[in-house]
């Protein structure tokens, strides 16, 4: 049973002392309960507290780490259904899978391939985070060369797919130290293969077939040991879509501790492109980790964007720096761009004004993320804050001219924003689309 939040206050150490962050050790009770606070938090918490408290106050679901240092995949952690109750923390890991049957200049290729699965999207780095490396052989010594040779090259996580108990033994001491996720723990091997896990600190899935099955055997496996993933081992995209949502509602509004970890799916789909709408599905509904055999950038960067979308915080705008930006090789005539810092705003004005081959200055104006008529309804890209933050960059100091271009939709604060920065102040095209046209009008003599 779910602890209210005054059960909870009885086991504080009630001095009031605002070192968890609340006002009041009542209030950081109330926050426990409702899973917006945990009791690692409170640095003044007694072991009985922790004893009694730890487990009814978990997460719903666990966290469940894979891999080490930069290569480090974390997982779990999650405490509700929808991201616009709170926010997802630990977005869905990539694998891609590396079959044991390639070998010498075949297998390094498909490495490389996949080590270069890293791109940017709106200023931040997205990339694959795990390489599984299948088994497909059914040799011991062809699974461990493998597992060693893509251990030593590859610059992700690891994961060992294979239910021969002892091809994992033979395979996994070369990159333990790795800690690479063991899959697979079924009905028949379980015991050695958790065996196996404990006794090199690995995580492991646990793969059942379906609900009911997965339950019973995560019941067995937790006994002995927690560091768990769930596959509910289906081979149709509706069904496990379908299960992972009913295990998430379980595992949230029900407390049911057998479904109370990450949760993997395998994407089914034999075209590339289905494969990834899959995968899409997946994302949104609840896998911790898919784990997919296309290792095409193209196919994958629409679903890393998709990925970064569910996983964006929705109470909180994506931001870049708020400051100056130099687009091309810029010099005392370039034109003088001002914007908001909300990520979409700034990537669109710079994507255009590279395409316009006029090199210019972009000053992203601070407005805690908001987008250009958002900020302006909200006060925040009017007249005053605007000339003083371009005043503040020095930004004029760098240019022979007296102009700022500013978006067309805020046209309205052109009198006022000149009045206060003293400065020229040119009205430019509502849309980011228009300024490569706008530019080559106004600037011809600056086109590279």
């Amino acid at each position: 049973m779910a602890l209210t939040g005054l059960d909870i206050f009885k086991q504080l150490p009630k001095t009031n002392c605002k070192d968890c962050g609340s006002a009041t050790c009542l209030a950081f009770a109330m926050a426990m309960a409702n899973g917006k606070a945990s009791l690692d938090m409170c640095p003044h918490a007694s072991e009985a507290a922790k004893e009694n408290l730890g487990a009814a106050t978990a997460p719903p679901v666990r966290t469940v780490k894979v891999g080490v240092g930069e290569q480090e995949v974390v997982m779990g952690d999650e405490t509700v259904l929808y991201r616009h109750d709170k926010t997802f923390y630990h977005p869905t890991a990539f694998a891609i899978q590396i079959s044991d049957t390639l070998s010498g200049a075949e297998l390094d290729a498909k490495i490389a391939k996949i080590n270069d699965l890293v791109m940017e999207r709106v200023g931040q780095k997205i990339a694959i985070d795990m390489v599984a490396v299948t088994n497909c052989s059914g040799n011991a010594a062809t699974f461990k060369a493998a597992v060693e040779t893509i251990g030593a090259k590859a610059n992700f996580a690891l994961m060992l797919v294979s239910q021969d108990a002892a091809a994992l033994e033979d395979a996994l001491p070369g990159v333990a130290a790795k800690k690479p996720l063991i899959y697979a723990a079924t009905a028949e091997n379980w015991e050695k293969v958790v065996a196996l896990a404990k006794a090199n600190n690995c995580p492991v899935v646990v793969k059942g077939n379906g609900l009911d099955d997965t339950a019973a055997l995560v019941e067995k496996v937790a006994a002995e040991y927690k560091e768990l993933v769930i596959d509910f081992g289906n081979k149709q995209q509706a069904k496990t879509l379908a299960e992972m949502v009913n295990a998430r509602r379980l595992a949230i509004k029900k407390k049911f501790r057998p479904f109370g970890y990450p949760m993997l799916a395998c994407t089914v789909a034999a075209d590339a492109q289905e494969e990834i709408v899959e995968a899409a599905t997946y994302v949104a509904k609840y896998a911790s980790i898919v784990c997919l055999k296309t290792d095409d950038k193209a196919q994958l960067l629409p679903l890393m964007a998709w990925r970064m979308n569910i996983y964006t915080d929705p109470q909180k705008p994506m931001a870049v720096d708020a400051k100056v930006y130099e687009i091309g090789e810029v010099g005392p005539d370039v034109p003088v761009y001002i914007c908001t810092n909300f990520a979409l705003t700034y990537f669109a004005v710079e994507g255009e004004v590279i395409g316009s081959k006029i090199p210019g200055y972009i000053v992203a104006v601070d407005t805690d993320g908001a987008s250009v008529l958002t900020a302006w309804a909200a006060g925040k890209f009017v007249a005053e804050p605007i000339a003083d933050f371009v005043k503040a960059t020095g930004i004029m100091d760098k240019v022979n001219h007296n102009n700022i271009v500013i978006p067309g939709y805020v046209a309205i604060i052109s009198g006022k924003l000149k009045e206060k920065s003293g400065l020229d102040v040119i009205v430019g095209p509502q849309e980011a689309a228009g300024i490569p046209a706008f530019a080559k009008a106004r600037y011809p003599e600056l086109m590279k």
